[in-house]
């Protein structure tokens, strides 16, 4: 009973994540053997928009990440956590939609903490403060760090 209030619990905040992440499209989790989900296989389904709804091996490389980051944020959703290590979660996704990823990850991080290895400027610009390594000189690194209110233009 736990798994099935969760399973629904989850799905609900995937689709509801999924349209946030892609301006609209659906996305759903199907158990493969409803009456025995003690041993049941899971599907994920998505739509993105003017797609038809297919399965996740058939999405591109970006939407594949976009649906699995979907995923992640609705079981994150359903269940807190203080904090949250993401590395180069956003790696796949093209430019637009690493922008839409990183307003998303600023619009729920009231909630939980992020901490995001990231190469990516577009991710990087919606954070708080910036570490990094610099290598000064050769073989000599030095850490850095930025707090990007500091630098904000008003």
């Amino acid at each position: 009973q736990k798994f099935l209030k969760s399973f629904r619990d989850i799905n609900e905040r995937f689709d509801k994540i999924f349209r946030i992440l892609f301006h609209g499209g659906q996305a759903s989790l199907f158990m493969t053997e409803e009456d025995n989900v003690l041993e049941t296989g899971i599907d994920i389904v998505a739509e993105p928009p003017g797609k038809k709804l297919q399965n996740l091996s058939l999405l591109s490389g970006g939407e594949r990440a976009l649906t699995a980051i979907a995923l992640l944020f609705a079981f994150l959703e359903t269940k807190t956590t203080p904090f949250c290590v993401l590395d180069e979660i956003d790696a796949a996704l093209d430019d637009s939609n690493v922008e839409r990823f990183a307003q998303f990850l600023k619009s729920v991080s009231d909630k939980t903490q992020f901490i995001v290895i990231t190469h990516r400027s577009g991710t990087m610009e919606v954070a708080d403060s910036l570490y990094g390594v610099s290598m000064t000189k050769n073989g000599i690194s030095k850490m850095i760090s930025i707090k990007l209110e500091d630098y904000k233009v008003s």
